[in-house]
C-alpha cells in the first residue's frame, strides 16, 4: 500500500488526473495532425519528446517519491516513452505524404489505451488508500489491520520472516485535551504520526486501534530488533516534538510502547493481546518507556494487580 498521508494522497491524485487529461489532450491533438492533416506540435518529432510534454514533466519531475517507488510507475513511464516513438514515426511518414503504416497506427491506439488502464489502475490504488486512512492522523484503518497481521503471520509461520508488533499509547493525552482543548490534542495525535512515519521504514505499518491508541507492525523485525527500533523512536519523540497550546505553552509529548512477537503459533489476536498486556505495564512502570510482552506478565495475581494499578492511574 501507498504510505502516504491524506494530504499527500490527495495532492497526488490531482495531479495524476491533471497529468491524464494532459495525455489525452495530447493524444486527440496527434490524433487531428495524422488524420485531418492539421500541423503537429514539432516537439512530438524530438527524441526527447516524452520528457518534454506535459504528461512528461509531471512522471519525471512533480510525481511524489512515494509513487516513483510502486511497480507499476515504471511501466507507465516506458508505455509513454513507446508512444511518443510511435508518434513520432507516424508523424514523419505523414510529413513527407508516406502512407501511413496501418499497423503503427493501431500499436498506437492500442499503446494508448493500454497507458489509460494502466493511469486508471493507479487511481483506484490511490483512493483506496485514501478510502483506507484515518483522516486526523493519516495512519492505516482498523478495518484492513486484522487481513494484513493475518498475512504476515502466514509469513512468519513458513519462516519467510518474522513480524514485531507494537501498541502505542500517547500518554497523559487527555490531560493534554481537557487543559488545551481539543484541537491541540488532534495535534498532538497528528504530529505523533507524522514523527513515526519519518522515523520507521516505509513499509512499516501504523493503524489507528482507537483514541490514542496506535498498533505499528514491523515487518521482518524479531522482538529484540522491534525493542530497539521503538526505543530510538520513543526517545526521539519525547526529545523532539513540541506542541504549542493555544496559552503559549510548549509541551514534550512522550508515549508508551508495548511489544510483542506476531507470533506463528498463536492467533494474531492473542499477539495483539499480548502486546497490549505489555503496555498495561509500560504504562503501569511510569510510561514513557517500551516493554516487551514475557510470560510472567500474564500470570493471574501480576495481571491483576496491573490493571488495578492502571485504573488508578
Amino acid at each position: 500500500m501507498l504510505m502516504m498521508d491524506p494530504a499527500t494522497l490527495r495532492k497526488a491524485l490531482e495531479q495524476l488526473e491533471q497529468a491524464t487529461e494532459d495525455h489525452v489532450e495530447w493524444h486527440a491533438n496527434l490524433l487531428r495532425a495524422l488524420v485531418c492533416g492539421l500541423p503537429c506540435d514539432l516537439g512530438d518529432l524530438a527524441a526527447t519528446a516524452h520528457l518534454q510534454c506535459r504528461f512528461g514533466l509531471w512522471y519525471y519531475e512533480h510525481a511524489p517519491v512515494e509513487l516513483r517507488e510502486q511497480p507499476d510507475f515504471a511501466a507507465i513511464g516506458l508505455q509513454h516513452e513507446r508512444l511518443h516513438r510511435i508518434a513520432a514515426r507516424l508523424l514523419r511518414d505523414a510529413g513527407s505524404d508516406a502512407p501511413i503504416i496501418r499497423e503503427d497506427f493501431e500499436d498506437l491506439v492500442a499503446g494508448s489505451a493500454r497507458l489509460r488502464l494502466e493511469l486508471d489502475s493507479l487511481r483506484n490504488e490511490l483512493e483506496g488508500a485514501l478510502r483506507n486512512r484515518d483522516p486526523l492522523t493519516g495512519a492505516c484503518s482498523r478495518v484492513e489491520m486484522l487481513p494484513e497481521l493475518h498475512e504476515l503471520r502466514a509469513l512468519a509461520r513458513r519462516g519467510v520472516k518474522p513480524c514485531c508488533i507494537i501498541f502505542m499509547d500517547i500518554d497523559q493525552l487527555k490531560q493534554v485535551n481537557d487543559t488545551h482543548g481539543h484541537p491541540v490534542g488532534d495535534s498532538v495525535l497528528a504530529g505523533t504520526i507524522r514523527y513515526l512515519n519519518d522515523h520507521l521504514r516505509p513499509y512499516d505499518k501504523i493503524y489507528r486501534y482507537g483514541g490514542d491508541e496506535f498498533l505499528i507492525a514491523l515487518s521482518g523485525a524479531d522482538l529484540p530488533t522491534g525493542q530497539k527500533v521503538i526505543t530510538r523512536v520513543r526517545k526521539g519523540l519525547a526529545k523532539g516534538l513540541l506542541v504549542l497550546g493555544p496559552d503559549g505553552v510548549a509541551m514534550h509529548v512522550t508515549a508508551s510502547f508495548g511489544l510483542a512477537l506476531l507470533d506463528p503459533e498463536v492467533s494474531v489476536t492473542e499477539s495483539i493481546d499480548r502486546a497490549d498486556q505489555a503496555l498495561l505495564l509500560a504504562k503501569t512502570a511510569g510510561r514513557n518507556r517500551a516493554i516487551s510482552w514475557d510470560p510472567s506478565i500474564t500470570t493471574g495475581k501480576e495481571l491483576k494487580r496491573l490493571e488495578v494499578d492502571a485504573g488508578e492511574a
